[in-house]
């Protein structure tokens, strides 16, 4: 499928640079030393006023798990006082968007459901309006939890696997014959989807793993490693990815951050202007080079996640933020 043929459908634009991995040149121009804000009350106000939108990741910058990081209300207050639009983009698939606004109304943090953008409703857009899957194989079978069920639902993309208890159980004699003959596999399955799934088993995976050796396409709703949660990590949808890259030798497509898909996806949803939105988030590998294989106009690392400042200080960064804080609330000094 190439993303050339694409085009906006329903405020949504998906361009030809979506599955393409920015020149390694627009990675270079921003390998320069960031600038510290926290503290600098002058740097913090010129920061602010250099951008329109604020793209912000939500693990690890706002909250982790049901902790939110003090002061992240009254910086969003800051922000949109000062007539800033707020986005937030996260790769966690396991809500969807009505999910996650409930999420954000039980953690006291404002937040309008057209303000979220998770990788669970961009798969569901890339599968409904750019995949296109033609009947009869158009199925798509599900690693992940309800998130993802939900955002294919409002696309009308039938699905089978995810949160299904026949699937959420050891692996039989039986199955392993029904899945080898193909008699326990649904032949309308032109699609495997794997996102984080806390009920990921043996079963799910070699379902998976039949229907991609039967050509299946293989997409990813983000391929984070890992994610932060109680001040600590744990296993993140990249990790469940990996078994399948491993039994098929195939890198799945990705439909989060770093993915210029999703970029693409909020620029036609947003109407921003690029090179007046600024990234937030607190790692490098999909949050900053998110924002700057966007072109974006600036990116800000946050310390209270994944990656630290010896990270992007290292010479083998896999990106570098144009600014860096000790956490979001240090913007609030521009108040002062």
């Amino acid at each position: 499928m190439c993303w050339r043929h694409c085009q906006a459908v329903h405020g949504i634009r998906f361009s030809e640079h979506s599955v393409t991995t920015a020149p390694l040149k627009a990675l270079n121009e921003h390998l320069r030393k960031p600038k510290y804000l926290s503290g600098d009350v002058a740097s913090i106000n010129e920061f602010i006023d250099k951008f329109d939108v604020f793209l912000f990741d939500c693990d690890g910058v706002l909250w982790s798990g049901d902790h939110v990081f003090e002061g992240v209300v009254e910086t969003l207050d800051l922000l949109r006082s000062r007539g800033k639009k707020t986005v937030f983009v996260t790769n966690n698939s396991t809500k969807s968007r009505p999910e996650y606004k409930k999420k954000f109304e039980g953690l006291g943090i404002p937040a309008d459901e057209d303000e979220i953008f998770g990788s669970a409703y961009s798969s569901a857009i890339y599968v409904s309006r750019i995949l296109k899957l033609a009947p009869p194989k158009n199925k798509v079978f599900v690693i992940g939890e309800t998130g993802i069920e939900k955002e294919l639902t409002t696309e009308n993309i039938p699905f089978i696997g995810g949160t299904d208890p026949s699937f959420r159980r050891d692996i039989t004699p039986e199955d392993f014959k029904g899945l080898a003959d193909g008699s326990l596999l649904d032949s309308e399955v032109g699609c495997v989807l794997a996102g984080l799934d806390w009920h990921i088993n043996y079963l799910k995976l070699s379902h998976a793993y039949q229907y991609l050796r039967r050509g299946a396409v293989f997409l990813a709703t983000n391929v984070d490693s890992t994610f932060p949660m109680n001040h600590n990590f744990f296993p993140g949808a990249g990790s469940i990815s990996i078994p399948l890259v491993n039994m098929t030798g195939q890198e799945p497509v990705a439909l989060g951050k770093p993915s210029q898909a999703m970029m693409d996806a909020i620029e036609g949803k947003f109407h921003l202007d690029r090179a007046r939105t600024c990234m937030v988030g607190d790692r490098l590998n999909t949050d900053i080079k998110f924002g700057i294989e966007g072109r974006l106009g600036g990116t800000l690392a946050v310390l209270t996640g994944v990656s630290k400042k010896e990270d992007w200080e290292a010479a083998d960064a896999v990106a570098v933020p144009s600014f860096y804080v000790d956490r979001l609330s240090d913007l609030r000094a521009a108040a002062q």
